[in-house]
């Protein structure tokens, strides 16, 4: 049996040093850390799991929402977007730095390897998911971010500056008490139990958004829509530390696919022609960006008649599904697949029934997080915040990058700290830690957790009212002191213990702020039902909180900064803080005279016997009458370390690890030269060489390309698929040198298509390959491969090969051919004419909506025209969108009428179309009819005849 873990003494704490501390290795944490070392500070990064799986990048990443890529988007139009989708609550100095920033930062990930979709010409493959501004940027690897994050830390170079202490979770920051500056932390190791203390010159906290705040659907602890790993960490020690945060009455709601910890992804399946819909099969949502204002739609229809709600994919074709599942089943959730499949859904068969996620806290999604200025700094010298804990609204993957740069950028200035540290804070820290080891036998943690956050989902969670929210403070309040008696015996159970006071304090910061804010904004984020209208007057203010010298939550009402860019919509007012001081709860009716105190009831029967069974006996202690269903931790990080090639499925017989693998992953950690890898490149054994390809694909020595292409021709389809993978995800940063080249060019003949296809999108996207030799693919026995030979011959304008296989017999090819001949840099109608005839709907309507980007000639016009009576819609929506090409008299009496098509995607198609013949009093005219539509993408477009044509909009 192991020793039972006893409380360390104060004075046996390890003891480390550094001038930039990183508390969090996930998005922001990595880049600060990165950034800080470029610039010659010495960094120690902490993190309480394991950095190469840790942060909610490590769960994968679909795509960017907020690409602002020059000639797709301007950083004033998208600031103006957040500033609108904030209902004009924002710091635009900061949201600016992500939007000027930001493509700076999408070039530099690409030096490191993270791949963006592109074009068939090597232009950002910009997507328009809302209705004005194109700003999200696909990532078809996204998956392995995290990874090539990693990579990055263990360069060499890196690791002479950068310390990674995984398993060190930190508690509190510590502050110099007479300046109250930040110079250092203090917390525990969750694999050994250490109290660890740490110098520095400035901290950087990036430990993610407050996940673990509001109670899933489910009950269970760990199902939610954010990551669970992050528990509040950074809210809890940057208030604790004296710091402001803002906002946090704005909480985080999502959509979410019903009964499933999983984003129903929009974003993905938008550009696909994916959508929204009731159960009647409309869409219903008006608002434009994904906002509070939305939710509220959202929930609104979902709790009305029309519901349930769904996200609609079964209108598409084959080959339109199996892309957003390729995408959806693999980069964004691996288990997405698997629950439908449970339940003999198909997304051909059935659309996917959403709901409305738990609430949280989260800046990068929302707006509530630690107050920083437009260098990540806080209100605390030279303590910083990063990614989705810092109040940058919507700030996203990118905007976490953005700032974690800025705050790595601006902490490296600074020396580790060589002076005394605060003792009582010192002994605070340890006592936080380490009081539940002092009573074994309390109410376990999972127990304690679940009674807290069904408090936050039946007091806090919107609609709000005052009433309820004083509710939530009182038990709050009162569960301080359960809090207090948890009991633990591990160092795992020590770190778990110590997020449930980070979820209390952030539990208790939310109810606060939302009966500070005596208004409702934001749509579902802050609706208080008993202040239910929008008060600019008095209530345009950002709502700042901050620990009293007493120890209270004090409240500040902020005036918002002069904006950068102007939006009418807002005027925020000018003139001095507001100081607001302690929320006075709500007096809530009781059935009992509220000044006397309970009388206390004797209890029946003995105290337990020391040793007892710990689950059941502590279910009246905690006031739980149903536990939550399991209360057993996540498989976390190291499952993923298990699932690895090079650690499952090669043991000897006697189930130990393969010793070849074992020392593979050790030379891995040294970044080793390709000739050191070279043997195991070579083995005997398929599960060694396909562990030294993953390698390769991690650590990217020179010669990789070569190597990797090599391995393309290998014996065996798992290695195979290795190196296919790993010559993907290395595409932006492998030399375009001839031996790689020659390597792709052989693996052509390859027998294994998934190699074909993998050589064919390597050598388009690295330009090693020439007309003649992707359109001697085009007589491939594989449809995929001929479809990327398609894509590889439009990246070199090659429009008398494609119009060659506008004769192939796989409509995927057709389509892909007519998508193409609009692609290439000179578009021309003509070489169109024999798709426009094809037999194939999905092909006609390709064709037609080409025509939009090629030219719609007065005889094409005239076909399109026709086209608007086909009997299938999708070649209806083709024929509306060549019309916006077609000469105006021509093309709007065929609009307008088509304005009364049954479908909702043709209806969509022809107010797209119109709005570029909104001079013609007809199509102004035909738009104002519009406006009244069933569907509401329909309205929308259509009330914008009377502005100026939006960004990616006709």
């Amino acid at each position: 049996m192991d020793t039972p873990l006893t409380v360390p003494d104060l004075s046996d704490a390890t003891e480390l040093s550094c001038d930039v501390l990183v508390v969090g290795g996930g998005t922001a944490g990595t880049m600060a850390a990165l950034t800080a070392a470029e610039r010659g500070a010495n960094v120690l990064l902490l993190e309480k799991a394991h950095v190469r799986h840790s942060g909610a990048l490590a769960m994968g990443m679909d795509g960017v929402n907020n690409a602002v890529v020059p000639g797709r988007a301007e950083p004033d139009d998208y600031v103006a977007e957040i500033t609108r989708a904030n209902d004009g609550l924002v710091d635009q100095s900061t949201v600016r730095q992500t939007a000027t920033r930001g493509f700076a930062m999408v070039r530099r990930l690409e030096s490191y390897g993270v791949k963006f979709e592109k074009d068939e010409h090597g232009e950002y493959a910009v997507r328009q998911v809302h209705r004005s501004g194109s700003y999200v940027l696909p990532m078809p690897e996204g998956k392995d971010v995290k990874k090539v994050l990693y990579r990055q830390l263990r360069r060499r170079e890196m690791r002479e500056r950068i310390r990674i202490e995984n398993r060190v979770m930190p508690v509190r920051v510590l502050t110099h008490p007479d300046d109250g500056r930040a110079v250092g932390v203090a917390g525990l190791h969750t694999r050994t139990g250490e109290f660890v203390v740490v110098r520095a010159g400035a901290v950087i906290l990036a430990t993610g958004a407050c996940g673990r705040l509001g109670l899933p659907a489910s009950g269970y602890l760990y199902g939610t829509y954010e990551n669970p790993t992050n528990a509040g960490d950074g809210y809890a020690m940057a208030y604790h530390a004296g710091a402001a945060l803002t906002g946090i009455e704005c909480f985080q709601i999502n959509p979410l696919i019903k009964d499933y910890n999983g984003p129903a992804c929009a974003y993905v399946a938008n550009p696909f022609g994916g959508y929204q819909v009731n159960r009647h099969g409309e869409r219903f949502v008006e608002s434009d960006y994904w906002s509070g204002q939305m939710m509220a739609e959202f929930a609104a229809e979902l709790a009305s008649d029309r519901g349930p709600v769904y996200l609609k994919l079964s209108h598409l074709p084959e080959e339109t599904v199996d892309a957003v599942e390729s995408i959806l089943h693999t980069t964004e959730r691996p288990t997405r697949g698997t629950f439908h499949a449970g339940r003999g859904h198909d997304y051909r068969t059935h659309d996917i029934e959403m709901h409305i996620s738990e609430i949280g806290l989260c800046g990068g999604h929302s707006a509530s997080g630690v107050r920083v200025d437009s260098h990540a700094r806080t209100t605390v010298p030279r303590l910083y915040a990063a990614g989705d804990l810092a109040s940058v609204p919507h700030n996203y993957m990118i905007g976490a990058f953005v700032f974690g740069d800025l705050a790595g950028e601006d902490a490296s200035r600074y020396r580790a700290y060589e002076g005394e540290l605060d003792p009582r804070q010192l002994a605070d820290a340890h006592e936080l830690v380490y009081r539940p080891l002092r009573h074994p036998d309390g109410p376990p943690q999972p127990q304690v957790e679940f009674k807290l956050r069904r408090f936050v989902n039946d007091y806090v969670s919107p609609p709000k009212t005052g009433a309820r929210l004083s509710l939530a403070v009182e038990a709050f309040t009162r569960m301080s002191r359960e809090i207090a008696g948890m009991g633990a015996r591990t160092p795992h159970e020590l770190m778990r213990c110590a997020e449930v006071s980070f979820i209390r304090d952030c539990a208790e910061m939310a109810a606060r702020a939302s009966l500070a804010r005596t208004e409702s904004r934001w749509g579902l984020y802050h609706e208080r039902l008993d202040h239910p209208e929008r008060d600019d007057t008095d209530w345009l203010y950002h709502l700042d909180l901050r620990k009293s010298p007493s120890g209270a939550m004090e409240f500040t009402a902020r005036p918002v900064e002069p904006y950068v860019v102007p939006v009418p919509e807002f005027a925020p007012p000018a003139g001095p803080e507001r100081h607001i001081g302690e929320v006075e709860l709500v007096p809530v009716a009781t059935a009992g005279p509220r000044e006397a105190a309970p009388a206390a009831r004797a209890t029946a029967g003995a105290a337990a016997a020391p040793g007892a069974d710990r689950t059941t006996p502590h279910l009246a202690a905690t006031g739980l009458t149903d536990p939550p269903e399991s209360t057993a931790t996540p498989a976390g990080a190291d499952a993923a370390a298990a699932a690895d090639p090079a650690t499952s499925g090669d043991a000897p017989s006697d189930g130990a690890p393969h010793p070849r693998l074992l020392r593979l992953l050790s030379l891995v950690e040294d970044s080793p030269d390709l000739e050191a890898l070279d043997p195991y490149l070579d083995d005997a054994d398929p599960a060694v060489r396909a562990a030294a390809v993953t390698a390769l694909g991690e650590t990217a020595p020179a010669g990789t390309g070569p190597a990797l292409a090599a391995r393309l021709r290998d014996g065996s389809p798992r290695v195979r698929a290795a190196a296919s993978a790993a010559l993907r995800e290395l595409v932006e940063v492998l030399p375009a040198d001839p031996a790689l080249g020659a390597g792709l060019r052989e693996a052509l003949g390859v027998p294994d298509a998934a190699v074909r296809a993998a050589a064919l999108d390597v050598l388009r996207a690295l330009r090693l390959g020439d007309a003649a030799l992707y359109a001697a693919a085009l007589a491939d026995d594989a449809v995929d491969v001929r479809v990327r030979a398609v894509r590889a011959l439009v990246a070199v304008d090659a429009v008398a090969e494609l119009s060659v296989a506008a004769g192939d017999p796989a409509r995927e090819v057709r389509v892909a051919v007519a998508r193409g001949l609009a692609a290439v840099r000179d578009p021309a109608p003509e070489p169109l004419g024999p798709l426009l005839a094809d037999a194939d709907p999905l092909v006609r309507g390709a064709a037609l909506a080409a025509l939009a980007d090629t030219g719609c000639p007065p005889r094409l016009a005239e076909a399109a025209e026709a086209a608007l009576a086909d009997t299938a819609w999708q070649v209806r929506a083709g024929a509306a969108t060549a019309l916006r090409a077609a000469p105006g008299a021509l093309a709007v009496p065929g609009l307008a009428k088509a304005l009364a098509d049954p479908n909702a995607d043709v209806r969509k198609a022809a107010v797209l179309a119109l709005l570029a013949h909104r001079d013609d009093p007809a199509a102004r005219a035909a738009l104002a009819g519009a406006t009244g539509d069933a569907d509401a993408d329909v309205r929308a477009y259509a009330a914008r005849a009377a502005a100026p044509v939006p960004s990616g909009v006709g």
